[in-house]
């Protein structure tokens, strides 16, 4: 369905608000979430240093590395920060037989996710992004990876392993980067398992299966992945919110939740009211890397423990504004989110 004008207004004018007290009395409760995160899992790798001068074998930088560092990325970061919020969390998805896949159930076990569910595919190596950095600043970016679907001998360790994540958590959260490891039969078990068992599904989705998430719970694009992938450019908000009516029905989820860059975030969650919008909450932007992953993990482990999806966007919405203004990817903790929401009271949303 599309919204019109005198609908919307007459929703809002209906609309229920998210307050301070509604936030606050939500994260006393994030903490006894339980979430089983699976999709593709990477390793960032950043090489730090200086750069003085210019290569004399091509008209390129000489970044002199003084340090070296690494840490969980895409799916294995989401689980990160489930765990630094204080959710229970396991996770499963493919490394390598190599030593990048090695390190990564090491930082996780290290950081106490529970990663009993790696699945090793010595076909394939652990995916690694290098970011090649000099006094803050990124000059290159390396990717070491494999994109195309996971053998089925792996695919069918995966929803094993998956199944079992499931059983132990309140709510499952499929973290989709194209790189193979959701495939259709593994998101078609693994979101019917869940649903069967009552908790609920969230989805972070890439291009490639887009559509395959029907029945699940919330639904996570960016406004590049709607745009690319219903054909159309969304300019204004009447366009947006049509697209977000759009993937509902196609869908059949729950709720949709839009993140529009600049613009905020928009939830879709109900026939009868106007679409639930934020505006962004962060007062500037260093870097957005990592800002998706804080908001599907924050929104996830809050649903996990039973707060409800307007009260769980908000919170994932000061989550993202905390993230992206601060260099690099990191992970967001629940002290950050209260001093974020202050000590008055204010509401969210529109």
């Amino acid at each position: 369905m599309g919204y019109d004008g005198g609908q919307l207004h007459a929703a809002r004018e209906k609309s229920v608000s998210v307050t301070s007290q509604d936030l606050r009395e939500a994260l006393d409760r994030v903490a006894s979430g339980r979430v089983a995160v699976i999709g593709d899992l990477m390793v960032d790798q950043y090489l730090d240093g200086d750069t003085l001068r210019i290569s004399p074998e091509a008209p390129v930088p000489v970044v002199e590395v003084d340090e070296v560092h690494h840490q969980p990325g895409g799916a294995a970061n989401v689980a990160r920060n489930v765990r630094v919020l204080g959710g229970d969390v396991s996770v499963v998805g493919l490394i390598g037989a190599d030593p990048a896949g090695r390190d990564l159930g090491r930082l996780l076990r290290d950081q106490g996710v529970r990663a009993t569910g790696l699945v090793e595919d010595a076909t394939r190596p652990t995916t690694v992004k290098t970011r090649v950095r000099a006094r803050g600043q990124q000059i290159v970016r390396v990717d070491r990876e494999r994109a195309d679907p996971a053998l089925p001998e792996y695919e069918d360790a995966l929803i094993e392993a998956g199944l079992e994540a499931i059983e132990r958590s309140d709510a499952l959260l499929l973290e989709d980067y194209d790189k193979g490891v959701l495939t259709a039969r593994s998101i078609e078990r693994l979101v019917a398992f869940a649903r069967d068992a009552g908790k609920p599904v969230t989805v972070d989705p890439k291009f490639r299966n887009f559509f395959r998430y029907e029945g699940v719970t919330l639904f996570k694009p960016n406004l590049q992945e709607v745009e690319k992938s219903l054909g159309t450019e969304l300019d204004g908000d009447d366009e947006t919110f049509d697209a977000g009516a759009e993937m509902r029905r196609r869908l059949r989820c729950e709720a949709v939740l839009l993140t529009r860059g600049h613009r905020g975030m928009t939830l879709f969650d109900s026939d009868r009211e106007a679409p639930f919008s934020l505006r962004p909450s962060a007062r500037e932007v260093f870097d957005v890397s990592g800002a998706g992953d804080t908001v599907i993990a924050t929104l996830t482990l809050a649903v996990a423990a039973g707060v409800s999806l307007r009260v769980a966007t908000v919170l994932s919405s000061i989550a993202a504004g905390i993230e992206v203004g601060r260099m690099g990817v990191s992970a967001v903790e629940t002290e950050e989110i209260l001093a974020a929401i202050g000590e008055g009271e204010r509401t969210w949303g529109v």
